[in-house]
């Protein structure tokens, strides 16, 4: 089983942030205040939870929400860009980072709820929002489901899905059987430690959620920003299905990348994402279409 929970620790590292030749991201993780800032890191108790949150600099609201088995410190690059214009807001989801969570169960609406709570408890009417990968997911519910709370979108590597029409088949297979096995050996164990669950948990959700429908995001009336790698672990089909699927939005798919947009185009990510939030969406229609 450790090495069974190696291999999971391992993968869920590869699909949130540490891509291992991306400058010196993983120092700058190791080494960051982000995540770990004693001087402003909180606590929110609600909905049976103590979310671990970090507020940095001041301006219109800014949330920003990590991927699945990652935290706060994943956005070592967005943070201090970012914090220069905005008051932004980073917790560690549920069952995640510094956020504990006993409970057998765990799903995406349940973590998009929470940052609604967050939000609630911030007294924040509004925010800006920012979702990489899960994070990305959780954006998008929580613009389809608490629609009053966000007033931009940029999600990048986002999936409605868990199946091979989107997310790459030699991820799909490589996720599942990790879990078949976790799961396998789990049950034949006497005493799993929580961590062990845990990740099983977190690796359930990549394998068999999200379930969204296509027609759902329709609900989503706020300026969307999609975005994703050209080789990201989403297919480049998928996101574009997200794309065409919310009124108002943009299509970015950066060239030569993976899932990690926020990381290994740091700065073109920033630049792109900040002129998105600071100017007024464009309808492209008719003869705006050749402009």
């Amino acid at each position: 089983m450790k090495t069974l929970q190696l291999t999971i620790t391992s993968l869920l590292l590869l699909l949130t942030a540490s891509v291992c030749w991306a400058q010196n991201f993983e120092k700058d993780m190791d080494t960051t205040m982000y995540g770990r800032n004693k001087a402003v890191g909180k606590y929110a108790e609600f909905r049976g939870i103590k979310m671990y949150y970090e507020v940095y600099g001041k301006g219109e609201p800014l949330l920003i929400i990590h991927g699945n088995g990652g935290s706060i410190k994943n956005f070592v690059y967005q943070i201090p860009y970012f914090a220069k214009n905005y008051r932004v807001i980073l917790a560690d989801s549920r069952a995640q980072g510094k956020t504990i969570d006993g409970a057998d169960s765990l799903s995406y609406e349940m973590i998009s709820d929470d940052l609604n709570a967050l939000l609630d408890h911030l007294k924040i009417k509004n925010a800006n929002v920012i979702g990489w990968s899960d994070g990305g997911i959780e954006g998008l519910l929580l613009a389809m489901y608490h629609p009053d709370k966000v007033k931009k979108l940029a999600v990048t590597g986002a999936n409605l899905r868990p199946d091979t029409t989107a997310v790459d088949p030699f991820v799909q297979k490589m996720m599942l059987n990790i879990n078949i096995k976790g799961a396998d050996s789990l049950k034949r164990m006497k005493n799993p430690t929580a961590e062990m669950k845990n990740q099983l948990k977190l690796m359930h959700l990549l394998s068999y959620e999200p379930n969204i429908k296509t027609a759902d995001l329709k609900k989503i009336s706020c300026p969307t920003l999609v975005i994703g790698g050209d080789h990201d672990v989403i297919t480049t089909r998928h996101t574009l299905e997200i794309f065409e699927g919310i009124k108002n939005a943009y299509l970015w798919i950066l060239p030569n990348s993976g899932h990690a947009t926020p990381v290994v185009y740091k700065d073109q990510f920033n630049q792109v994402v900040a002129d998105f939030f600071a100017k007024p969406f464009r309808k492209i229609d008719k003869t705006g279409r050749f402009r």
